[in-house]
């Protein structure tokens, strides 16, 4: 997930400075089930601390140990966990242990590429036999070119060498258009998924930005400035004004854009009626545009509070953008990921 990898490259960039060594930790493959699936990783400082999480916790101190190895060697490790065994996990985990220093380019490039919202993947060699390898190791692909994770390492291909590739899309962002108590709860729900949130309110909503735990941002654009939004396929907007009017002028000013998700708080006949005065106004707003509105916004789970609302709204997003049906785990056919 993209908003891990930030967290992971930006406490890399502070313990650099502080001069503090580290591990990267990748799961690389997996035969049977785990908590996480191959590509999450986390990062080991020199004294201990871990930062990111490769399984539900079943793992970890174990890994912390088996890296103080990689710290006085200075080469990658492979290390497996067999579930079997009963540590926790079901599956047999392949780990790669490396030692990681991200060059100044390696950070000023992918801050460039999260700031200009341009996708970018990594790449991890690596071979299912336990030991430790000078040629092991990986890299963060960005325009086509590769920066390795510590220097004189190279990412090349070879018969005994397998390779994990992984793809990452832009940040995913949240725009909020409201600003009473529940966009408070959403916010900060959203937060804790990793997203990007921006709230947008009216200029005559006297909020600032601290009122809303989780957001980046708050900015009041007047309806003809909409259109200048960031709003791209890894976007979800959601309308909860509780105004009417705010609605119908906010849909109209957003029917040119085609985000992941539009949600639009309130009842099915509010909806109805939103819609409506939309096209009273607007005419030939496109057919698109109004069938992707799920409004009301959320999925049924029994909702009542502001911040139970936020985690059904955030449910539904999850739904949509990952095109799964909302059904219990325990009714589900087949693997929990599939």
């Amino acid at each position: 997930m993209t908003h891990e990898i930030r967290l992971l490259f930006q406490t890399l960039q502070r313990w650099q400075t502080e001069g503090k060594k580290a591990v990267f930790v990748s799961v690389v493959a997996l035969n049977g089930t785990s908590y996480r699936r191959p590509g999450v990783r986390m990062i080991i400082g020199e004294d201990g601390e871990m930062v990111g999480a490769v399984s539900g916790g079943c793992v970890e101190n174990e890994i912390r140990r088996q890296a103080q190895s990689v710290f006085q060697s200075w080469k990658a490790k492979v290390i497996t966990y067999d579930g079997r065994l009963r540590i926790g996990c079901e599956g047999i985990i392949h780990l790669l242990i490396e030692p990681v220093v991200l060059s100044d380019e390696l950070i000023a490039n992918f801050e460039q590429q999260l700031i200009g919202r341009q996708p970018f993947s990594m790449t991890t060699s690596f071979r299912q036999e336990v030991g430790e390898y000078d040629d092991l190791g990986s890299a963060i692909n960005i325009n086509g070119k590769n920066y390795p994770f510590r220097p004189g390492y190279e990412m090349n291909g070879s018969d005994n060498k397998e390779i994990f590739h992984q793809a990452f899309e832009p940040l995913f962002k949240l725009y909020i258009f409201g600003a009473e108590h529940d966009a408070a709860q959403l916010s900060q729900a959203a937060k804790l998924l990793g997203w990007d949130v921006i709230i947008v309110a009216s200029a005559d909503e006297s909020k600032s930005c601290d009122y809303f735990p989780g957001a980046n941002e708050l900015i009041t654009p007047a309806y003809d400035e909409i259109s200048s939004l960031a709003i791209d396929r890894q976007t979800a907007v959601v309308l909860m004004t509780h105004s009417f009017n705010k609605d119908v002028r906010y849909l109209m000013a957003l029917n040119d854009f085609r985000p992941a998700y539009i949600g639009l708080l309130g009842s099915v006949s509010r909806r109805e009626r939103v819609l409506s005065m939309v096209l009273d106004y607007q005419p030939d707003v496109p057919v698109d545009f109004l069938e992707q509105i799920h409004g009301p916004a959320g999925i049924s789970i029994g909702a009542e509070s502001a911040s139970e609302i936020a985690v059904s709204i955030l449910a539904e997003i999850l739904s949509v953008t990952r095109r799964q049906e909302p059904v219990p785990l325990r009714d589900k056919i087949g693997s929990i990921h599939g």
